[in-house]
């Protein structure tokens, strides 16, 4: 028998949040190489919560996210927009560019070969001919477009997506969706905040519904039953935004590390996860 490799993601008991307050907890589940997966729920689920402790922008408040076979800088991550100033004064070429910034440093200047790299990031997303335009004559279409070639110059293993389809046209969202299902033949890893769900049963083949706790985790037509969705808009209504704030024991004297499991208690009511299958 072949040994079983490693998850790329191992999430043990995972609990994160805003001034130790959860918006997400008691999440466990491993995510192989090379998995799509939709993280959908409820407004105010945890969904992005989540994409930002993935990330590394967020510190959980209990348990931990491990990522065993992941070389450091291998992650490539796009938040909800608001990350680029439309008013300052830097064109399209530039903003794509600085997917190449592990490469060249802050102040490093491009080669011809990296120049040519970011033309054709730009030629992939169909924004050949808006090297020189300014970022802020983008429309919403055009500038996740753009979001996403500097995505295809990280060539990162793994890629988290949160709502990259909001407020963008169809053609958009079509050409977008093929550039996510390309990295996934690639044999990259995705996770992707989505909410048409639509969308979710016809491109994803594995899901994760979050109501603030995980409610399915498995293949996407086990967890978009009615059963599941109903459940978590239940405990989406049942959620009180004045519980208690997370309470962490740890030995006196210690201090939470990063890669430190942590007891989280807290004061919700909750159902106990349903998982069709761990991966």
């Amino acid at each position: 028998m072949h040994p079983v490799p490693p998850p790329l993601i191992r999430i043990e008991n995972l609990t994160l949040g805003y001034d130790r307050h959860p918006a997400v907890h008691h999440l466990n589940g491993d995510i192989p190489a090379g998995a799509l997966v939709a993280v959908i729920g409820p407004n105010g689920a945890g969904k992005s919560t989540l994409l930002k402790g993935l990330a590394g922008e967020l510190r959980p408040i209990g348990g931990r996210i491990l990522m065993p076979t992941l070389p450091p800088g291998a992650l490539a991550y796009l938040p909800q927009r608001g990350e680029i100033d439309h008013s300052f004064p830097v064109s399209v070429f530039d903003v794509v560019a600085m997917g190449l910034w592990r490469e060249v440093g802050a102040f490093g200047g491009l080669s011809r070969a990296q120049r040519q790299r970011v033309r054709d990031a730009l030629a992939a997303v169909g924004l050949s001919g808006f090297e020189s335009r300014p970022i802020g004559s983008l429309s919403g279409g055009q500038l996740q477009r753009a979001r996403f070639a500097r995505l295809i110059l990280q060539d990162a293993p793994l890629i988290l997506l949160d709502e990259p389809f909001a407020a963008i046209d169809s053609r958009t969202v079509d050409d977008l969706v093929q550039l996510i299902l390309d990295w996934h033949r690639e044999g990259r890893t995705v996770l992707t905040v989505v909410h048409d769900l639509e969308q979710v049963r016809r491109h994803f083949p594995t899901s994760l519904l979050l109501s603030r706790e995980p409610v399915a985790f498995g293949p996407t037509a086990q967890v978009l039953t009615p059963k599941m969705l109903a459940r978590a808009r239940r405990l989406s209504e049942a959620f009180d935004e004045d519980a208690p704030e997370c309470h962490i024991e740890l030995p006196e004297g210690s201090a939470p590390a990063e890669s430190e499991p942590q007891v989280h208690q807290h004061g919700h009511g909750h159902e106990p996860p349903e998982h069709n299958h761990r991966h």
